[in-house]
């Protein structure tokens, strides 16, 4: 077995690279994010005015999703190229997409301004999106775990799933401060105040390029650049370890669907349902993502001590349960225990994600180790990002909300089954051939 010769970076480099993954993570997952609440508050009405309200939200919630069928195509195109000239070089490339496709978001004129052509820049734009994010966390979570000593790569990686979290406070902390801004009943905030988000995304790339410009390469593409391959990575991957591709994606299912279904579908029933004031809901989204981040730091901290795959599994566990009793939470009536379930959701989000920078970059050798965690991290998202919240509405209307405790419920076991089929990564060396 051929073992690394890679050495950590000194501490001045290192630190640089868990600022520029904590920041690059923040602002991209900020763009994907902040889009996800406006199609929960505002897009059925801008985009979607002459369709019923189930049509219309089941409808922004579909051009929301459309972002995560882009994901496995850009995993796959972006993992192919960050495992042959570098993850820095593709990190680049995919902050420029997700910024520019943002801000057009923010300048497309509503549908009874311009008509069918509206969605259809909506979702072509969404499509771009989820294209770009396909290879950011990935290349984010390689360049501190392949600079990070091995006794402390989970908490190197940390920064970031932080970014990750922190991109959940900032979308909801935008969107309240210009609703209160504009006036809690003010009709600006329909017409042109949920923009402001969307555009200030320009400020925010420009600061996230010149922080990743400056940070160095991960040591690894440089040592395979010498090597000769037998085949495209993606292509190595399925036949040496597709499996470990099958069960990482599974374990990636969790996090996202509770990201998504915290954030956008309980978002939009809270509001339209409970009838709970916007700032409210805001406010309790900035509240979980203050937690999430917090509880992502100390289970990716512990991970270094304790394992990943104990730590990951403790959040699978506790999220299954959980799925039953969130949906009466927030459909009691009540704003207290509305955010007492959102906020203990995103507790267990940061639990189960905490870990995940370290654990699946760990599970893969490094000829092919950005496309093996770009393309399960990105389906683990899909099927657990993008399926429950456009269905969800669907099957209150149908069956109920048991039926939604049920899927989420479902989709948890499902990570909890895959995480402990996969092998405890802490303390493992990146090696060139996969064990």
């Amino acid at each position: 077995m051929a073992t690394s010769t890679l050495t950590p970076v000194d501490a001045q480099p290192l630190r640089r690279i868990a600022v520029a993954s904590y920041v690059g993570s923040a602002i991209e997952f900020y763009d994907f994010f902040i889009y996800g609440t406006a199609a929960a508050l505002v897009f059925p009405a801008v985009f979607f005015p002459e369709l019923s309200h189930l049509m219309a939200t089941t409808a922004s919630l579909g051009a929301f999703a459309a972002a995560f069928l882009a994901r496995p195509v850009g995993a796959a195109v972006f993992g192919h190229f960050g495992d042959r000239i570098g993850r820095k070089q593709t990190l680049v490339v995919t902050l420029l997409m997700m910024g520019i496709a943002t801000v057009g978001v923010g300048l497309i004129p509503s549908t009874a301004a311009i008509g069918i052509a509206a969605p259809l820049l909506l979702i072509t734009l969404r499509l771009v999106q989820g294209f770009a994010v396909g290879g950011e966390w990935a290349g984010a979570v390689l360049l501190s775990a392949e600079h990070a000593p091995e006794d402390r790569r989970g908490y190197f990686g940390m920064f970031t799933q932080l970014g990750l979290g922190t991109s959940m406070v900032l979308a909801n902390l935008v969107f309240l401060v210009v609703h209160l801004g504009l006036g809690v009943d003010s009709p600006a905030f329909m017409q042109w105040g949920w923009r402001l988000p969307f555009l200030l995304s320009a400020l925010l790339i420009i600061t996230a390029l010149y922080i990743r410009i400056r940070v160095e390469e991960s040591p690894v593409p440089a040592e395979l650049a010498a090597q000769e391959h037998e085949s495209t990575p993606i292509a190595e991957l399925v036949r040496r370890q597709g499996r470990q591709v099958v069960l990482a994606a599974g374990a990636a299912i969790c996090a996202p669907m509770l990201v998504f279904q915290a954030g956008t579908f309980f978002t939009h029933y809270a509001a339209d349902h409970e009838h709970y004031s916007l700032n409210l809901v805001l406010f309790v989204g900035v509240l979980g993502g203050l937690c999430a981040v917090a509880t992502a730091a100390a289970s990716a901290m512990l991970s270094d001590t304790y394992g990943r795959r104990r730590l990951v599994g403790l959040g699978f566990a506790m999220a299954a349960p959980w799925s039953f009793v969130l949906f009466p939470l927030v459909d009691a009536g009540s704003p207290v225990l509305f955010g007492l379930a959102i906020v203990v959701t995103y507790v267990i989000v940061g639990v189960c994600m905490g870990p995940f920078a370290a654990f699946i970059p760990e599970i893969f050798a490094p000829q092919y180790r950005y496309t093996g965690a770009a393309l399960s991290h990105t389906i683990g998202s899909v099927i657990g990002g993008a399926l429950p919240p456009v269905i969800s509405p669907i099957l209150v209307h149908a069956y109920g909300g048991w039926a939604v405790a049920a899927m989420m419920g479902a989709l948890s076991l499902i990570s909890l089954a895959c995480a402990a089929a996969l092998p405890e990564t802490a303390g493992r060396t990146l090696v060139a051939t996969p064990r």
